[in-house]
C-alpha cells in the first residue's frame, strides 16, 4: 500500500512538471511501473521510465508500428520483452564478464524525465542516465546518456552518449526495436545487399549477403557491419512497409528467434514469433564507438510506415 501511495506522489509529481493536456500524461502501468502516455493528434504512445523503454506506437490510422510479449515480465529487475529496448555500453553478453546482465545496464534502470514538449514533428519526451556507484560496478566508466522519443507521423529515436570521466572508453550501443509483422515468413527486408554480417547462429561466421533482399525463413540473428543505409520491411500481410532509417549508426542487426529459441525464453510466448521481426539500429563489434574524455556521439532511428 506504501509502494502504491509513494507511486501515486511520483506520478502526481511528474504531471505537475512535464504534463501537456490532452496530449501527454504520467500514469501508472504494468506491473506498477511509471509510464508516460502520448496522445499526439497523429499518434499514440506509451514510453516506461524503467529502461526509457518504448512499449506502443501507432498512427492512428494505422494498427501498431511495436512488438512487445504478452509474457513479458514488468517490474523493476528485468528488461521489458519488446518495444525498444535501449541497449548500452555492451551488445549481447559483455566479453570477459559472463555475470554482467545481457545488453548492458540501462535497459533496466530507472532514467530520470528532462522535458515533454511539442515540435512540429509531434511530441518530443527527453530522459537521461547517468552513471552511479551501481553502474560503476558493472562498467568502470562515468558517462551522461540522453534519449528522446518523438511520437508524431513518425517515430523518432535519438540516443546520446557523453564520455564524463578522464579517460578515453569504448562502448556499444543499440536500439533493438521490435517490429509488429503480420507474418515473418512473408516478409521482405531491402537494404541489406552485399554487406558483411556475422550470422549469431552458425558460430559467428563471417558472411556476405549476396540476394538484394533477406527473407527469414528459420532464426535469424545477424549483426550487419559497416552499413548506414535504411532498410525497408515489406509486409503484405499487414499491407504496409516499414522504413528504419538512421543516422550515426553503422550496424543494423536482424533478429528473430523462431520456434525452439521462442519456447526457451521465459518471457516470449511460444506462438508470438511470427509477429515480430527485429530492425536493430546500433554500433557494435566493428563499428563499437570511442569516445575520448568531454566527447560525445549522437545515434538516430526514425521508423515510418506506409500503405502498400
Amino acid at each position: 500500500m506504501m509502494h502504491e501511495s509513494h507511486n501515486d506522489e511520483v506520478i502526481e509529481q511528474l504531471n505537475r512538471q512535464f504534463a501537456l493536456a490532452g496530449m501527454a500524461r504520467f500514469e501508472p502501468g504494468e506491473g506498477g511501473l511509471v509510464r508516460l502516455n502520448v496522445d499526439f493528434p497523429t499518434a499514440q504512445a506509451d514510453i516506461y521510465l524503467h529502461g526509457a523503454h518504448v512499449t506502443h506506437y501507432r498512427r492512428h490510422d494505422s494498427p501498431p508500428l511495436l512488438f512487445t510479449s504478452a509474457c513479458s515480465e514488468f517490474n523493476r529487475e528485468t528488461p521489458i520483452r519488446g518495444g525498444v529496448p535501449v541497449i548500452f555500453p555492451w551488445f549481447g553478453p559483455r566479453s570477459g564478464h559472463p555475470s554482467a546482465p545481457l545488453h548492458g545496464l540501462a535497459r533496466t534502470r530507472k532514467w530520470s524525465v528532462e522535458s515533454v514538449r511539442i515540435s512540429p514533428d509531434g511530441v518530443v519526451a527527453c530522459f537521461t542516465l547517468a552513471s552511479d556507484a551501481e553502474t560503476r560496478d558493472l562498467w568502470p566508466h562515468d558517462f551522461s546518456l540522453r534519449y528522446s522519443v518523438t511520437v508524431g507521423a513518425s517515430l523518432g529515436l535519438s540516443l546520446q552518449v557523453q564520455n564524463t570521466c578522464q579517460r578515453s572508453f569504448t562502448f556499444e550501443e543499440a536500439l533493438h526495436t521490435y517490429l509488429a509483422v503480420g507474418d515473418v515468413r512473408n516478409v521482405e527486408i531491402e537494404g541489406l545487399s552485399d554487406i558483411e554480417y556475422i550470422d549469431k547462429t552458425d558460430n559467428q561466421a563471417r558472411k556476405r549477403q549476396k540476394d538484394s533482399s533477406l527473407r527469414i525463413a528459420g532464426e535469424t540473428d545477424r549483426v550487419y557491419l559497416g552499413t548506414q543505409d535504411e532498410c525497408v520491411v515489406h509486409d503484405p500481410a499487414m499491407n504496409r512497409r516499414i522504413r528504419v532509417g538512421k543516422e550515426g549508426s553503422g550496424t543494423t542487426v536482424v533478429w528473430n528467434p523462431w520456434i525452439a529459441k521462442s519456447k526457451a525464453l521465459s518471457d516470449f510466448g511460444d506462438e508470438e514469433w511470427p509477429k515480430m521481426l527485429c530492425i536493430e539500429t546500433a554500433n557494435v563489434v566493428d563499428n563499437a564507438i570511442e569516445l575520448a574524455p568531454g566527447q560525445t556521439h549522437l545515434m538516430r532511428a526514425r521508423i515510418t510506415a506506409e500503405n502498400l
